[in-house]
């Protein structure tokens, strides 16, 4: 499964532009996985495929897509309004075109944050389990829980996947607020993994490596969602 197997896709959005979205959809898919980009770089970029491909072999169905301001190029991300709503529906499109799988939702960083905003605001319909791949907790430097306020909005589980030297997610600020959430919410810690899962050298692993553990973490998760 890589970027060359996946079905493009457009997605409308209320009162916005329509935006671009891959699905990736293997024959044994038993969950679909609404994989939102981060702040920086798009549903096409490098660590996306690797991501959508590796999910792919381990039997998850992806549907990545593009927030408006990613598609139209500009590099000031979407007011959380208009996020949500993307959010919302990519939910919607990825239960037309994954019917009868699993509805996972989430994202890389900023596109996890929005997810969990959208699902604490109203439930994204269909969708079991929110999972976060690096969750951006605060800005790099500015150390503070505030962004996690509304988690405890979310009734359903959530997968937090993070690196230990995580810039954006102190692990003595994010190990109590997993633990608030009580047994709705699930933290894998990533030892010597940063804020996009790569490794020192000295860690003894690669970036590979890692990313394997990151994937089979996630799959045994929806495993058991879906069992």
């Amino acid at each position: 499964m890589n970027a060359a197997n996946a079905q493009k896709l457009e997605i409308a959005i209320p009162d916005a532009a329509p935006v671009s979205a891959l699905l990736i959809r293997p024959p044994d898919a038993r969950a679909a996985y609404v994989f939102a980009h981060g702040a920086g770089a798009g549903m096409a970029h490098a660590s996306m495929d690797t991501i959508a491909a590796g999910l792919g072999v381990r039997g998850i169905a992806t549907l990545r897509y593009q927030f408006p301001y990613m598609e139209s190029g500009s590099k000031r991300p979407d007011s959380p309004a208009v996020a949500h709503a993307a959010v919302r529906a990519a939910v919607a499109e990825a239960g037309r075109c994954c019917a009868g799988l699993t509805l996972i939702a989430g994202g890389k960083s900023f596109g996890g944050r929005m997810t969990s905003q959208a699902q604490a605001l109203s439930p994204l319909p269909g969708v079991r389990g929110l999972a976060f791949l690096g969750f951006p907790l605060h800005p790099a430097g500015k150390p503070s829980s505030d962004r996690a306020k509304h988690l405890a909005d979310i009734k359903i589980p959530m997968l937090f996947l993070q690196g230990t030297r995580d810039a954006l997610a102190e692990l003595s600020l994010l190990e109590p607020v997993v633990q608030g959430l009580s047994r709705v919410a699930t933290l894998h810690l990533v030892d010597e993994a940063d804020h996009s899962f790569h490794v020192l050298k000295r860690s003894g692993r690669n970036d590979r490596e890692v990313m394997d553990e990151v994937l089979d973490a996630f799959a045994r998760w929806v495993g058991g969602i879906v069992g």
